[in-house]
């Protein structure tokens, strides 16, 4: 992988008529620390957040010794760099091959489960491998309703009382127990696991079992752009949001339990931005070479604001405008499909032209997990820089909260 000291000089060195992502080791390492350190439990990386070697590797580096998986391919891609890492099987919903894959070839010991026949499954290839039930230990995924930019309650979890019947039947089976939930990703009000909390207490009193822990998901926010000429909203850093889950911890009794949390998106999206050029500006709409169904679905569902810096192409020597004016820009992706347009605007200086390069920061969290071959597009170049985005210098633009006429 090539080096470079900043985005910049790799998209002027390069050239690149494809996207480029720009790794940032140190920022990744830095970011999973300070999550590990203010956390009081065991940190278990979510690998559907971006599960690309490099990433694991730097991970399991910096002393990240847990990976929360959800399938084999993500049981594969933990052994193949971190051969000793623990790894939490906590989908909730898993194919029984799966499940004898997960118990019998990776030795995977912690599952997690929200229904009666996901126990059936478990119990049946317990059985068939005769293992003793005592070395596994089973999390009830417990329903929870928070305030998150992405909701995640509405496809996984047990209603309270169901929770406590599943917690009391696992126990009698022999299995360790223990309580899950996930908040939705990106939370936007420090509270909610508070709420959750309150709700896995009602469970853990009525089911009246021992607990073997207590996992609290994921849900803790990473920081983005915000379009200054609006108020900054108003989301909860993750030392804010630790610092209140210890106290809630403790208030509701849960401190003296082994404690597991999930985080991804607050450990590895400032690890990444992307180097796109502009194929073609038409009027007010910018052509890129990447789009929604490669890097950018996050700036598809307009939830997250992605800042952005302009690097106008030196061989450009005649613009048209000021480049101190801002401009909102209709931005479109590589592919032929129609739908492939995203759904904010991204402000940049007017003299932006066909040639150009855009860095697009913190695309770290989901948009290589998410990225397609659609028509045959499939960014997967990369160079590493060193300087972080955030030390740039301020972005020259952003995806802008407010929508445009076409």
């Amino acid at each position: 992988m090539q080096k470079f000291e900043t985005a910049r000089d790799a998209a002027l060195t390069l050239r690149p008529d494809v996207p480029v992502y720009c790794f940032r080791p140190e920022v990744l390492r830095a970011d999973a620390r300070a999550f590990m350190d203010a956390f009081p439990g065991e940190t278990a990386y979510a690998v559907k957040t971006n599960g690309e070697p490099m990433v694991l590797e730097t991970l399991a580096a910096a002393g990240v010794k847990v990976f929360d998986v959800a399938s084999p391919g993500e049981f594969a891609a933990v052994r193949a760099v971190a051969p000793d890492a623990e790894m939490l099987y906590m989908h909730p919903i898993k194919a029984q091959s799966d499940i004898r894959l997960a118990l019998e070839t990776y030795g995977i010991r912690t599952l997690s489960l929200d229904h009666e026949d996901e126990v059936a499954k478990i119990l049946r290839i317990v059985r068939a491998l005769d293992l003793d039930p005592a070395t596994i230990t089973v999390f009830v995924r417990l329903q929870t309703k928070g305030h998150a930019m992405y909701e995640l309650s509405k496809k996984f979890g047990a209603a309270p009382a169901h929770a406590v019947e599943l917690l009391q039947r696992c126990h009698r089976i022999g299995f360790k127990v223990g309580i899950c939930f996930h908040v939705g990703s990106q939370i936007e009000d420090a509270d909610t696991y508070e709420r959750a909390l309150a709700s896995a207490d009602w469970v853990r009193n009525r089911a009246d079992v021992p607990l073997a822990g207590l996992d609290v998901g994921g849900g803790f926010p990473a920081e983005y752009g915000y379009d200054p000429r609006r108020k900054k909203p108003n989301i909860p850093g993750t030392p804010e949001i630790l610092t209140q889950l210890k106290s809630d911890l403790a208030e509701w009794g849960f401190s003296d339990l082994p404690l597991v949390a999930e985080p991804g998106r607050v450990v590895v999206a400032r690890a990444f931005s992307l180097i796109v050029r502009v194929l073609l500006r038409k009027g007010r709409r910018l052509y890129i070479n990447d789009g929604i169904w490669a890097s950018l679905s996050d700036s598809w569902t307009g939830k997250i604001t992605l800042p952005a810096r302009f690097i106008p192409d030196p061989a450009r020597v005649a613009r048209k405008g000021d480049p101190k004016t801002v401009s909102a820009f209709r931005v479109c992706g590589a592919t032929c499909d129609s739908v492939d347009i995203l759904s904010r605007p991204f402000w940049l200086p007017e003299t932006v032209d066909t040639g150009d390069w855009i860095e697009i920061g913190h695309i770290g969290a989901y948009s290589l997990s998410l990225r397609t071959r659609f028509n045959g597009f499939y960014p997967d170049t990369f160079v590493e820089v060193a300087q972080p985005f955030d030390e740039g210098g301020a972005a020259d633009g952003f995806a802008s909260l407010e929508t445009m006429a076409d």
